[in-house]
């Protein structure tokens, strides 16, 4: 059975697994730890715990226990003291107290929740996220990306994370024995940029010898990635991985509808859809493929969310985007596959 890794976090996670764990292969989930907003932070502060958030939603994405418990652990409370916090949350962080080490809750929690795969934080160390504006004020916490509105005013320089923190030695061993790793969907920076910056990662993708697939955003956020092409978030992508290593890239042929498009660009911007340019005659180190890989319909917002607004609604199939991969896995049998670049 092939070995499938993904690198990511929050909902694009929770997308790609929803769709991949329906197949024979095996899957782990190395997920980013530099979350500290809405229940998440409130138990990081109050609890001293590492962030459960993107570690919750992973389980439940590869969660082949009863609707009834999955349900349970996306469960947000919506009144008293507990307003706005997720169970899972909660029951992620007191298994982290039982076991006394995060990784052991999460084991136990695959345990509870009959996980198929494994799903594997970044890293054990506490860290945040800093934020260099090009004002070269710095900001720290990945909440600050989406919440202050100096990014959105003068866009930010680069980021990085203090302390600095070394790569789960798990997530090491995944990569090594990877077939494939599949990088994205997700927040540029919050979700994706965060797990390569941790000590050991990009190094370990660069000396991989598996497939690199990088399922590239499909829009973009006003001072974060404003003006990305997807030739732009692969060039950002290389670079902080040290070396031209992605091999696929996966974008869709086809487009959202106009009124979710408008209701984007009214919230990020002109330029809040990514765009591909597949006249462009730039020389590219890897294949584009435009496949069917796009959600019809938008995503409906659970108003106990306090972070709702900053969620996009247009997102990837879960099943479409999955069937594309192991198409490249096995690059036969290319059914929902237009072209590759």
């Amino acid at each position: 059975m092939k070995n499938i890794v993904t690198i990511g976090g929050g909902t694009g996670s929770f997308t790609l697994l929803s769709g991949l764990k329906k197949y024979p292969v095996n899957i782990s989930a190395i997920v980013s730890m530099a979350d500290d907003g809405g229940s998440t932070g409130r138990l990081r502060d109050e609890l001293g715990v590492l962030p459960p958030g993107d570690i919750r939603q992973c389980l439940v994405a590869l969660s082949n226990s009863s609707d009834t418990l999955r349900e349970l652990m996306n469960y947000r409370f919506e009144n008293g003291g507990l307003e706005g916090h997720n169970f899972g949350n909660i029951l992620l962080s007191a298994l982290e107290k039982i076991k006394g080490n995060f990784s052991l809750g999460v084991k136990e929690a695959t345990h509870i929740l009959g996980v198929k795969g494994e799903v594997i934080p970044v890293s054990e160390e506490d860290m945040n996220l800093y934020i260099k504006l090009n004002s070269d004020k710095i900001l720290i916490g990945e909440k600050q990306l989406d919440h202050n509105r100096e990014v959105r005013k003068y866009g930010i320089k680069k980021v990085s994370l203090k302390p600095r923190a070394k790569a789960n030695k798990e997530a090491l061993r995944a990569i090594k024995k990877a077939d494939m790793i599949i990088i994205g969907p997700g927040d540029h920076y919050g979700s994706i940029v965060s797990n390569l910056l941790v000590d050991g990662i990009s190094r370990a993708i660069r000396n991989s010898g598996a497939k690199v697939v990088y399922n590239c955003n499909l829009t973009n956020k006003k001072g974060q990635t404003e003006k990305f092409d997807l030739d732009k978030y692969v060039e950002e992508m290389n670079g902080f991985l040290g070396k031209k290593r992605i091999d696929y890239v996966i974008f869709p042929f086809n487009k959202p509808s106009s009124v979710l498009e408008e209701k984007y660009q009214k919230r990020e911007g002109r330029n809040s859809i990514v765009f591909f340019d597949e006249s462009n005659k730039l020389r590219r180190s890897y294949k584009v493929v435009l496949a069917d890989v796009l959600r019809r319909n938008a995503i409906g917002k659970n108003k106990n969310d306090k972070i709702a607004d900053t969620r996009s609604f247009i997102r990837h199939d879960s099943n479409k985007l999955a069937k594309v991969l192991m198409d490249i896995l096995e690059l036969e049998n290319k059914k929902l596959i237009k072209k590759i670049i």
